[in-house]
């Protein structure tokens, strides 16, 4: 057998070991795409330092022949944690910033609710959700897309009541994420987009990734978000979040993806450039280990595969443990796109998922589907048990509204003619939230938020339900008027109207009180 001979035989068999786990993933995206109602999605599997593969399926636009590949731009949302993270770890390797810095040191403005927390946060509880604010709160000031700066909403943060004590527990944050972004500018003197473009993007050769919607043009290379509205699948703008940008405002392909997860695989150090880091092996470690303990939990029976003896959140990384092996991982959610970052270190394994439609069981079924395969488990119907698992939270929050529906007092009336009830109105963090009287009905308007304009319909007694006339935000609430002993308006609280509305959506932090 001559040398030719032996290496092609060699080099099938290292290629059969590598795609042996991919074999029948095609149909089985194929399947899940169907089942989560989903137009397009991208998926990479990194391998032992080998991109094994790097594949669109569907199509861009729903209704359109434009195929997905692994060029094409999702929004990776919250996915973006970890390369602010990473720009961070650059600068505590050249000594100009260390994690445990206050972050008063940097940012010397900046203000919490607490003066003791404001004198005692550092950079590290910017980015380990520990800092006593409420689960997401405050993101009303960036989503749906507002016309805030950054330096104003963080401004804001010294209104924001704290929901629980400093470090005591989880609960996950945003408005920090975009504290920790400006301390790059405030060190370097570059934005924040600048130093990923030209600290991360460009030294891996990341070349299809930008920062901001406002980079997608007509004809472009990128996924068209679609969201369920009203029962009908619909294309839905991108969402413009700019001034959020460090929390989660980066598009990129899962071609470019494969770059970044492969760093992280390789602890830093560029694959394949010589020893070229972008960052330590040390800090590879300090953002991959626990720095707030999360409950574990019980997962219901059809994903008892998901139960984990441990699970903490690191320095933008989620942490736990699958089948023995440490996961770490992350996943993102914007308006019609939602994704899912995962690495088993141990086993030089990532596995990255992009779709175009806001269906957490669609990433999840394919990420487990495929470690699943790699590790040689037991095969799990992931995709059957993650859409029944919807279904049934879908059922359970319809449940609740019909039952909610039947047991108001339909028949009860204002206690104020409706003009009473119009006027400006004012929260300590969000600002300005108007309420006007025309053609009989009242609009509400958020000053800063164009998308949270709605027509406010009676509910029962001094409450209303604000229906936003944008249906894509499926975030309908609750708007109830607190009166005074001589029946003028005291205060205005509102609550989200169903169990499924997301959590950025934070009316209930909001407290407003007629403006002077």
């Amino acid at each position: 057998m001559s040398r030719f001979c032996v290496l092609l035989l060699c080099s099938i068999s290292l290629l059969g070991a590598q795609t042996a786990p991919l074999v029948g993933l095609d149909e089985y995206i194929t399947h899940a795409m169907r089942t989560f109602d989903v137009p397009g999605v991208a998926v990479t599997v990194v391998h032992s330092g080998d991109v094994v593969l790097a594949k669109g399926y569907g199509v861009r636009r729903l209704g359109e022949p434009a195929p997905v590949d692994e060029h094409t731009l999702f929004g990776i949302a919250s996915n973006s944690k970890a390369f602010t993270t990473a720009a961070l770890a650059i600068l505590v390797d050249e000594g100009k910033i260390k994690w445990d810095d206050p972050v008063i040191d940097h940012l010397e403005w900046f203000q919490m609710y607490d003066p003791y927390v404001t004198h005692e946060i550092t950079i590290r509880d910017l980015l380990t959700h520990r800092s006593g604010m409420g689960l997401g709160e405050g993101d009303l000031l960036f989503f749906p897309p507002s016309s805030y700066t950054r330096d104003e909403i963080l401004h804001k943060l010294r209104f924001m009541k704290p929901a629980s004590s400093f470090r005591s527990r989880y609960a996950y944050d945003n408005l920090l994420y975009l504290a920790a972004g400006q301390i790059i500018p405030a060190v370097t003197g570059k934005p924040w987009e600048d130093f990923i473009r030209e600290r991360i993007f460009r030294p891996l050769g990341m070349t299809d990734s930008n920062t901001s919607v406002a980079d997608f043009h007509p004809g472009g290379n990128y996924a068209t978000p679609h969201s369920q509205v009203e029962g009908k699948l619909t294309p839905v703008p991108p969402a413009r979040i700019d001034n959020t940008a460090p929390a989660g405002a980066i598009n990129s392909s899962v071609s470019d993806l494969a770059k970044w997860v492969a760093l992280q695989l390789n602890k830093g150090e560029i694959p394949g450039a010589e020893k070229k880091r972008l960052f330590s092996e040390r800090q590879s470690r300090e953002m991959w280990s626990p720095q707030t303990i999360l409950p574990t939990g019980e997962p219901p029976p059809a994903l008892a595969a998901l139960r984990t003896d441990f699970a903490a959140y690191g320095l933008g990384w989620n942490l736990r443990e699958y089948r023995g092996h440490k996961l770490v991982g992350h996943t993102g959610g914007l308006p019609g796109y939602v994704s899912q970052v995962t690495l088993i270190p141990d086993m030089q394994l990532a596995v990255v998922v992009l779709t175009n439609q806001e269906s957490g069981g669609m990433f999840s079924s394919v990420t487990y589907h495929i470690l699943d395969s790699y590790m040689n488990a037991e095969a799990v119907d992931w995709v059957k048990a993650f859409h029944d698992l919807s279904e049934l939270q879908r059922a359970a929050a319809n449940n609740a509204e019909k039952s909610a529906a039947s047991a108001r007092a339909a028949d009860s009336k204002p206690s104020l003619p409706l003009e009473k009830y119009a006027g400006r109105y004012v929260d300590p963090w969000y600002g300005d939230i108007d309420i006007a009287l025309e053609q009989g009905k009242l609009v509400m308007r958020f000053s800063h938020t164009p998308a949270l304009t709605g027509d406010l319909e009676h509910w029962q007694y001094d409450t209303f339900k604000a229906r936003w006339r944008d249906r894509s935000l499926a975030a309908d609430a609750f708007v109830t008027f607190a009166l005074k002993p001589d029946g003028s308006i005291r205060q205005v609280n509102m609550v989200p109207a169903s169990a499924l509305t997301d959590f950025s959506f934070d009316f209930q932090d909001l407290l407003l009180t007629p403006a002077k």
